[in-house]
């Protein structure tokens, strides 16, 4: 594992290759004098696979790709995709201005396998700084296609960027029957691999009221008898709620808002993230008129579908019962009465929380500035603020929710952030950055008072005869 001679340092090496991560390969590629190099342990590029069914949209424009908010001219636009798939007069006639989760993916796919700065099957076991070479050094695990580890290396790099993503959040009840061997019980990002013994399934629970808890309830709505559902959704928020997806509202996921946001003091901003839940935690308006009619149809013949969709419950304990069900123990938040529901399946559309960073990140502990609570330090540049004895930089994607506000997991501000990046990284203006974005101004601008002149007495003009 120790460095040759040849090993020359990279400019910047990153850690995960989502799409934030490609966003930012794909516009440092044709930065030549940057010699950059991404790694994941995946064998290949995949976005949220087991989410991908065939009707779901992703819930920003297709403009919201990896490059054009900061390059339309760059060569890996969406748009670019298109013409070279022969694809580009289909989708102008097809007026998509949100594109399905398999197209994003399979662009996302595109790009990646063109990109020789990316190295899939490659896992970072850790990082560390090495302040006689004033480097950063990284270990790397080789992996096969079927996880099996090879001989260990290393590489290193003046600054590193973190994009390592997020993982399933499970809800405490449940995560022993979550982690258990064959217990239906499966996080949505794992909804199509089990989609045929959910759908077989006598009766399931679907607990989640965002927008992939209404995905998923769709599915399975779609797909079972009329009459003969025996669904149940129910989610610890107030209503099944519509995500806010006004135009004005959208500009909460612009620079400008970001801005702002940072120069909060922490304890404003952990208090405001939470109450904006519903700019990124609701659900499409579609999915919902879709749901709801899908509901009505079935009562054409008379009689309601068997189905439940009761919001504001959490769950407070969960078991098996014989002789294979689940029994899940509910209570209502505002009732606070209680009931038990038996099902024979539960799919957890839950969400995600980010990944710690600190194992990875462990013997750059020492060197590591947190705020009150604990957390990493993110400065306006993305970057993990350091005690000087570093001098090189650890930018983060999707890792500063806590400083940067919403849009931090927003694919809507990914080339930006990407573009911010590489501008402090090469120290110019590689790719020039709108200066306004937002019609809204967030927050007063503080200015010194004023005091308004004192008002002169009006002179009279004389008439023209003098009078």
């Amino acid at each position: 594992m120790t460095p040759t001679p040849h090993d020359a340092p990279h400019d910047l090496v990153g850690i995960g290759i989502g799409p934030f991560n490609l966003s930012l390969a794909a516009l440092a590629h044709p930065l030549t004098a940057l010699r950059t190099a991404f790694y994941d342990q995946r064998p290949h590029f995949s976005w949220h696979p087991g989410l991908l069914l065939d009707d779901a949209t992703v819930q920003v424009p297709f403009l919201a790709d990896l490059v054009t908010l900061a390059d339309p001219t760059s060569p890996w636009t969406f748009l670019n995709h298109l013409r070279a798939r022969e694809r580009l007069y289909p989708f102008y006639f097809a007026e998509h201005f949100h594109i399905r989760r398999t197209e994003y993916d399979a662009y996302c796919r595109w790009v990646a396998d063109r990109l020789p700065a990316l190295h899939f099957g490659h896992r970072v076991d850790t990082v560390r700084w090495n302040p006689r070479r004033a480097l950063f050094e990284a270990d790397l695990t080789p992996l096969d296609p079927d996880g099996r580890a090879g001989s260990p290396g290393r590489v290193s790099a003046h600054h590193l960027v973190l994009g390592i993503g997020t993982e399933p959040s499970v809800p405490e009840p449940l995560r022993p029957l979550a982690d258990a061997p064959d217990v239906p019980v499966v996080h949505s990002d794992d909804y199509l691999t089990h989609r045929a013994a959910l759908l077989a399934a006598g009766h399931v629970t679907v607990v989640g009221t965002g927008q992939s808890g209404a995905e998923v309830f769709l599915d399975l709505l779609r797909h079972r008898p009329v009459g003969r559902e025996r669904l149940h959704w129910l989610g610890r928020t107030e209503a099944f709620a519509p995500m806010e997806y006004s135009k004005l509202g959208l500009e909460h996921f612009t620079p400008d808002h970001t801005r702002y946001f940072r120069a909060l003091p922490e304890a404003v901003r952990d208090r405001l993230v939470p109450a904006q839940w519903q700019l990124h935690k609701g659900i499409d308006a579609a999915t919902i008129a879709a749901i709801h009619d899908e509901l009505y149809r079935r009562t054409l013949h008379g009689g309601w579908p068997d189905t439940v969709l009761t919001p504001a419950v959490r769950i407070r304990t969960a078991g098996r019962v014989a002789p294979a069900g689940i029994e899940l123990h509910l209570e209502h938040t505002r009732q606070h009465t209680r009931t038990r529901l038996i099902t024979d399946a539960v799919v957890l559309a839950t969400g995600h929380r980010g990944r710690p960073l600190d194992d990875l990140l462990a013997p750059l502990g020492p060197h590591l500035r947190r705020d009150r609570s604990g957390r990493p330090r993110v400065d306006e540049h993305h970057r993990l603020d350091l005690d000087p004895s570093v001098t090189g930089s650890v930018y983060v994607q999707n890792a500063e929710l806590h400083t940067h506000g919403v849009g931090a997991p927003d694919l809507g501000l990914a080339a930006w952030r990407s573009a911010v990046i590489l501008n402090h990284l090469t120290g110019e203006r590689t790719y020039p950055l709108p200066e306004r974005t937002a019609f809204t101004t967030f927050g007063l601008q503080p200015r010194t008072p004023q005091v308004p002149p004192a008002r002169r007495a009006a002179r009279l003009t004389p008439l023209a005869d003098g009078t």
